[in-house]
């Protein structure tokens, strides 16, 4: 029987602990390959704790391959080699040293801000100083000034297909704010479940603001359905239109699966964060889950922080209407955090059609650094052992890396001719077995030509096995 000291008073939910001990004891080797696990109930009883925390533990460790279930017989260990284990980037062995020279840094939150309109910008800022000066003093609607809200539904209607009215919009001051408020909205003891791998941070503030929050495992469609419902998971928190960072388009079928399991109870709700959807090089923009659900299970994301600039802390979601009166009751005491001068002056350069033009141009750019960066890979030496996906969306590629070296040597080679990169497994909330150890994720859309042409060569140099 597994014995292992849980701590209730720990940060950690009881849950995490077990799977940690039994994850540990396998790696191990302490539980064998093959060994049958304890029945739920038995070891529930065996560590007086409740079934729920033995069936989330080893939903946990089925979902990440430790161990595996037979129908009628139970869990068991499953077999898998030593070489298989996941090794983190922040377990790399081979460290990068803090003063090594960065020239290139292919980071994946960067945008080009010297193309920002900043004489359309200040010339409306005037007019707002000039024409509402006194609305300025005001306080505004805790959901955000209403001709802001009304710019958002147009932009909606005519970009993502989404009919929706402006009292389904609030607006926050980034999606991170907004997603606090999401949770209080739906309730802290709710089954939480985000991407596995994800944006980090996604992870980190459900993880802050509620104890039940699982890590929902990718396959080639998305987020997997089977995943969700082993975790009894109620709402779920996703990147539809464009994974990050895996870049995956979630297919029709999978999001109309999605939607059946969100509809079949009153109680489960998505949350689609559509981050960068203005961003997509081929083909028509994907349709929003949003426009897709008829039962107003979806609660949708969107903001202006990659589209404009990192510092204009400005976002919004689009909340079902039977989830409104609720907002205002319970959180309608808020301020609206982003300031009145700032709402104003964006729903002028939204009215006046400079939002749609700003898009466009930037389109243009991103697409071409995107196809400098990937025509410099194939040119070079690195297309005999450079995969590129994830191109047809976004501000980053993944590239996968066949010469033979695993993520740490792949980083630190780099760093030795002055490039950073990233490693997938940094974008990884809980580990997984079987991860890929030789895929980088490049974000392109904060360096110029120049730079981008001078990285690809010095990864070249990095990566290219003498």
């Amino acid at each position: 029987m597994i014995t292992c000291n849980l701590n209730v008073n720990s940060k950690n939910p009881l849950y995490i602990q077990l799977y940690s001990f039994i994850k540990q004891e396998i790696e191990s080797e302490n539980i064998g390959c093959g060994e049958k696990l304890p029945s739920k109930r038995a070891l529930a009883a065996h560590l007086k704790i409740s079934v729920i925390t033995v069936e989330n533990a080893y939903a946990q460790l089925l979902a990440e391959g430790y161990i595996t279930s037979k129908p009628g017989s139970g869990f068991y260990v499953e077999n898998f080699a030593e070489t298989d284990k996941v090794s983190f980037a922040s377990e790399i062995s081979e460290s990068i040293p803090e003063t090594m020279p960065i020239h290139y840094d292919f980071r994946t939150n960067r945008i080009d801000t010297s193309d920002f309109p900043f004489s359309t910008w200040a010339k409306l800022s005037r007019e707002v100083l000039s024409e509402q000066s006194v609305d300025l003093l005001n306080a505004c609607h805790h959901q955000g000034i209403l001709v802001l809200r009304n710019e958002i539904a147009s932009y909606l209607k005519e970009f993502r297909g989404m009919t929706v009215d402006s009292e389904q919009i609030v607006i926050g001051a980034g999606s991170e704010y907004l997603t606090g408020l999401i949770i209080q909205l739906l309730g802290r003891d709710n089954a939480y479940g985000v991407e596995n791998p994800g944006y980090s941070k996604i992870y980190k503030i459900f993880s802050a603001n509620t104890s039940r929050v699982f890590p929902i495992p990718m396959d080639e469609k998305g987020a997997s359905t089977e995943a969700i419902s082993g975790f009894g998971v109620n709402v779920l928190h996703v990147t539809p239109s464009h994974h990050f960072p895996l870049g995956i388009v979630m297919p029709v079928s999978r999001r109309q699966e999605l939607l059946r399991w969100a509809n079949s109870r009153a109680d489960r709700y998505i949350i689609e964060d559509d981050y960068d959807s203005e961003f997509r090089y081929a083909g028509r923009p994907i349709p929003t889950l949003q426009s897709m659900d008829k039962n107003g299970s979806v609660i949708y994301m969107g903001t202006f922080t990659k589209s404009l600039a990192p510092s204009m802390r400005i976002s919004y979601m689009v909340l079902p209407k039977q989830l409104c009166g609720r907002f205002t009751t319970r959180l309608g005491f808020y301020s609206c955090t982003v300031p009145v001068f700032e709402q104003l002056t964006l729903a002028k350069f939204m009215e006046n059609g400079h939002f749609e033009r700003h898009i466009s141009r930037m389109k243009k750019i991103y697409r071409q650094r995107r196809d400098i960066l990937c025509i410099k890979i194939s040119e070079s030496k690195l297309e005999n052992f450079v995969k590129i996906s994830g191109c047809d969306a976004g501000m980053h590629l993944l590239l996968t890396v066949e010469n033979g070296m695993k993520q740490n040597e792949l980083l630190a080679s780099a760093a030795r001719e002055g490039v950073k990169v990233y490693g997938l497994s940094e974008y990884y909330s809980f580990p997984v077995t079987n991860m890929p150890e030789n895929i980088i994720v490049a974000g392109f859309s904060g360096l110029n030509t120049d730079q981008l042409v001078k990285g690809a060569e010095a990864l070249e140099r990095a990566w290219c096995l003498k």
